[in-house]
């Protein structure tokens, strides 16, 4: 079985010292061989069975998959942080879940909410932040809003504007020339 996948992915589905490929031929039995032709990477999956050449295209797939907003993705959390986790959407793609996209009650720690390494949970992509390429995702939005809540005010955050109170990076009144001598 042959599929075509983006130049840019060959990298990814054979990982660092071929460790990816390797490890999707040995979970699935498979052998699978890539080239770059034409800009695009031609690779072909051959094994002894149908569901081992299905299953070792599925990883492939994932792995050159992009995500995308709206969609819903069963995640595994990579890592928990103070202000939320990190949870692995596909293979390589890690989104932030923030502590106030996990449930409809505040949390002040994402322990609070039973979430630890490993743990599988569903989360729905929000947002691709145009600058950076991060994904951002929520599980609230998945749970039923509890009856009564009501959204909380967000405190205005105040303005940064420049005072004109801010030290100055230089002394006016004690200009010196290049020789360290005053001008005055």
């Amino acid at each position: 079985m042959q599929i075509e996948i983006p130049k840019e992915f060959i990298g990814a589905v054979i990982g660092p010292g071929g460790k990816i490929i390797q490890q999707i031929q040995e979970d699935t039995g498979s052998v699978i061989t890539i080239d770059e032709e034409d800009g695009v990477g031609k690779v072909q999956v051959s094994a002894p069975d149908k569901s081992s050449i299905d299953a070792a295209l599925a990883k492939i797939k994932a792995i050159v998959a992009i995500p995308e907003v709206g969609e819903v993705y069963e995640g595994t959390v990579r890592s928990v942080m103070p202000y939320g986790c990190f949870v692995e959407i596909l293979p390589g793609k890690d989104a932030l879940l923030h502590i106030s996209e996990i449930e409809w009650k505040r949390l002040e720690t994402v322990e609070e909410a039973g979430i630890k390494e490993g743990d599988k949970i569903q989360v729905k992509l929000m947002e691709i932040d145009p600058k950076t390429g991060k994904y951002k995702v929520s599980h609230r939005v998945l749970l039923e809003k509890p009856e009564g809540y009501a959204e909380r005010e967000r405190r205005p955050r105040p303005e940064r504007r420049h005072n004109g109170n801010r030290p100055r990076h230089f002394d006016e009144g004690n200009k010196k020339d290049g020789n360290g001598h005053n001008n005055e």
